[in-house]
């Protein structure tokens, strides 16, 4: 199945997977631009918030992204407990965490974290409306997802 097939299913799992990769790639950057910024401004609020970002970034990878669960050298305490997030309520749980504790960042000042917040809340949002409507989590092939990490291993 293409990505374009992908798309075509109208699966918000789908669609919530996709937006979770663009929020990875946003708590990395903001939380590393972040660190940086408020390190030099002396902003130690929003330097922990950075730092909750860089870490909800690595969180998304491996929730993601099955097949690094395989490749690389995790314990089997953390393996477990990502492999817990495997439902679309739970996906949309965990967003929705991660996406309240960037909002709770507005308490020390405004910055750029406001934006992972967003991406965050709208890929729980799409992992909701998936359980809500009954739909099945389907894992993009792109990502290793739909039997990618069996056939490697």
């Amino acid at each position: 199945m293409t990505l374009k097939e992908e798309f075509q299913t109208r699966n918000f799992s789908i669609y919530a997977q996709w937006i979770g990769i663009l929020s990875m790639i946003l708590c990395f950057a903001l939380g590393i631009a972040n660190i940086i910024s408020s390190i030099f401004s002396l902003a130690i609020g929003i330097t922990v918030f950075a730092v909750l970002c860089l870490v909800s970034g690595f969180i998304i990878v491996f929730i993601e992204i099955p097949l690094l669960l395989r490749i690389c050298p995790t314990s089997s305490g953390f393996d477990a407990a990502i492999r817990r997030i495997s439902t679309n309520y739970m996906r949309a749980a965990a967003y929705g965490v991660m996406s309240l504790l960037q909002f709770l960042s507005i308490i020390f000042g405004t910055s750029s974290l406001i934006a992972a917040a967003v991406f965050l809340a709208i890929t729980a949002i799409c992992y909701l409306l998936a359980a809500i409507k009954g739909q099945a989590f389907v894992g993009s092939k792109t990502l290793g997802g739909a039997g990618v990490a069996q056939m490697i291993v």
